[in-house]
C-alpha cells in the first residue's frame, strides 16, 4: 500500500526543514520527520491499546499506543491527532495535551522500511468504546500501564519499537 500523503521533515530540534511523502520518509535509511503518538486513558487510569492491522505498511500486527500518525506540513498537531482518532478508532475526544517529545529510529525488516521520527506524545481521556477501522486496527484492549510495560518486557517483538518511549514521556 503506497502512501502519497505529505509529512513534514524536521531537524534534530523539531524545526521544519522540508516535506516529502510518507513512503519517501520511511524508505531506508529513513528521514527525520514529525509524528505524534496518542495515549487515551479511561476513568480508571487504563490506557487504550491497539494492535496494528496486518495490512499496515510498517510494523504490522504489533501492539502499540492508542493512535499514532503524522500531521501534514503546517497542520495543527492536535487537530491531526483528533482526525486520526476518528479515522482509526471512530473516537471523538475532548482535550489532548502534549506531555513530551522524543526521537527514535527503528527498522522494520518485514517491510524494509525505517521509522525515524520526532515524536510528540499526546494524552487525553476517553469514555467511549472504539469502533476501529479494519484496515487500521486489528484489535484493541484496555490495559494498565504496568500491564503494558510487563508485556513489552516479556515479548518486545510483539510491540511497536516506539511504545516504550511513548510511555516514558507519559508516565515518569
Amino acid at each position: 500500500m503506497s502512501e502519497r500523503r505529505l509529512v513534514e521533515l524536521v531537524d534534530a530540534e523539531g524545526g521544519p526543514v522540508g516535506e516529502c511523502t510518507v513512503d519517501e520518509a520511511h524508505a531506508p535509511p529513513g528521514q527525520l520527520h514529525r509524528a505524534f503518538s496518542v495515549l487515551l486513558f479511561d476513568d480508571g487510569g487504563r490506557v487504550l491499546m491497539q494492535r496494528r492491522a496486518l495490512t499496515k505498511s510498517r510494523f504490522a500486527g504489533r501492539w502499540t499506543n492508542t493512535c499514532c500518525s503524522h500531521p501534514g506540513p503546517g497542520e495543527d498537531m492536535l487537530a491531526a491527532a483528533r482526525r486520526r482518532l476518528r479515522e482509526e478508532l471512530g473516537l471523538e475526544v475532548g482535550e489532548l495535551r502534549e506531555v513530551g517529545r522524543f526521537v527514535y529510529r527503528a527498522a522494520d525488516p518485514a517491510s524494509d522500511t525505517v521509522e525515524h521520527e520526532f515524536d510528540h506524545v499526546l494524552v487525553g481521556e476517553c469514555s467511549g468504546e472504539p469502533a476501529p477501522a479494519a484496515d487500521e486496527v486489528d484489535s484493541w484492549r484496555w490495559m494498565t500501564v504496568d500491564e503494558v510495560r510487563a508485556a513489552i518486557r516479556q515479548s518486545p517483538e510483539l510491540h511497536s519499537p516506539w511504545l516504550d518511549g511513548v510511555l516514558s514521556c507519559t508516565i515518569r
